[in-house]
């Protein structure tokens, strides 16, 4: 299973995501940093353990106000070896090109909520590099619901992430990756949100999660090095 530690960036500080209320996230404090410096928090992440893949969110990005590529930049600089997933709320060819062929070397993460319709997602159906958000508040499904539908059409890799659950300590939403993973049973599925402890990432993967998208439990001590070692 693939642990996914996770950077919410806004106003280029990692903020403490919670619930995707994200008017009320605030720079994170954690023990595996001193601040809320990005290239901080990642290598506290890896004091943790050798991750292969960092996932960033490019709040400011996502929301139309802005951009964390400064951020971004001196994370790879700082972080050569590691591969960087970013949601900068790409929604178009261009937005897309632009992160595959810049000097970030990153995998772009088209989330469903910034998406007018599916176009752009089929686009890249077949490319190794993109990954498709599944992204879901409460019951209902953010971006255009012919996404949803269209299995045939996302690439690889999905996210299946609940907001709701995001920094919450409530758990995983199993139904809905039991849900995602039966119409999509060829996709490797990583959950995003709610993931307390080691035992919710051996039950994720027994229902079919190729990983797993973490920070909380990071930040807070309830996912040890052994246990990220055992997954």
């Amino acid at each position: 299973m693939q642990i996914v530690p996770v950077i919410d960036l806004l106003k280029g500080q990692v903020v403490r995501a919670r619930r995707g209320e994200r008017a009320r996230y605030r720079p994170i404090e954690t023990p595996l940093a001193s601040g809320s410096d990005a290239v901080d928090v990642a290598r506290g992440f890896l004091g943790l353990y050798p991750f292969s893949a960092l996932y960033v969110a490019d709040l400011d990005a996502i929301q139309g106000r802005g951009d964390n590529l400064a951020t971004l930049r001196r994370l790879r600089g700082a972080l050569p070896q590691i591969s960087l997933w970013v949601d900068n709320g790409a929604a178009d060819a261009e937005a897309v090109e632009a992160l595959t062929e810049s000097d970030l070397r990153c995998e772009p993460v088209l989330g469903s909520e910034s998406q007018r319709d599916a176009a752009l997602i089929a686009r890249h159906r077949n490319s190794p590099a993109i990954i498709l958000s599944l992204d879901f508040r409460g019951p209902v499904f953010q971006g255009p619901e012919e996404i949803l539908g269209a299995p045939q059409c996302w690439p690889r890799r999905v996210i299946v992430m609940t907001l709701a659950r995001v920094g919450a300590g409530d758990g995983p939403d199993f139904e809905r990756l039991v849900a995602i993973r039966d119409i999509a049973p060829d996709r490797a599925l990583y959950a995003a949100g709610g993931a307390r402890d080691r035992a919710d990432l051996v039950l994720l993967k027994s229902r079919g999660a190729a990983g797993a998208l973490v920070a909380s439990s990071l930040h807070d001590g309830r996912l040890a090095p052994a246990d990220l070692a055992a997954l």
